[in-house]
């Protein structure tokens, strides 16, 4: 059995304007076999909805620097449900205490993935939504 191929949105919301750790994830994904979209900095929920939906992605990964992670990931989560979009798969990294890690599972987010996480943890945990 082939197993599809995952394409997977890497977006930089709002402010954030440190991208390095994102394109190095980017990488990580790419070279295990993924499709990658990235969406450069400084991107709105409007925006990072809107690309999922033209890019037809399974997964979006938030990068989020600025300890606005549980209020991002709410927004992006309202909207995605407004759009009819809960099909598509939300993950997390970045500077991420432990504490909000549990606040962002029960709130619909499917993996958490705090700064120095192994890539090869990521790209298992993908591999195995789909």
């Amino acid at each position: 059995m082939v197993k599809k191929k995952i394409r997977i949105l890497i977006a930089k919301p709002d402010l954030d304007g440190h991208d390095r750790g994102a394109k190095v994830v980017a990488i990580a994904l790419r070279d295990a076999g993924m499709e990658v979209v990235y969406s450069g900095l400084h991107q709105s929920i409007d925006q990072i909805v809107k690309t999922a939906l033209e890019e037809s992605v399974d997964v979006i990964g938030l990068s989020i620097m600025t300890g606005a992670h549980l209020s991002i990931c709410q927004r992006l989560l309202k909207q995605l449900k407004s759009e009819e979009m809960e099909d598509i798969q939300l993950i997390a990294g970045g500077v991420i205490p432990k504490d909000d890690i549990a606040k962002m599972k029960t709130m619909g987010v499917h993996g958490v993935f705090p700064g120095g996480t192994p890539f090869d943890e990521i790209v298992e945990f993908l591999q195995s939504l789909f």
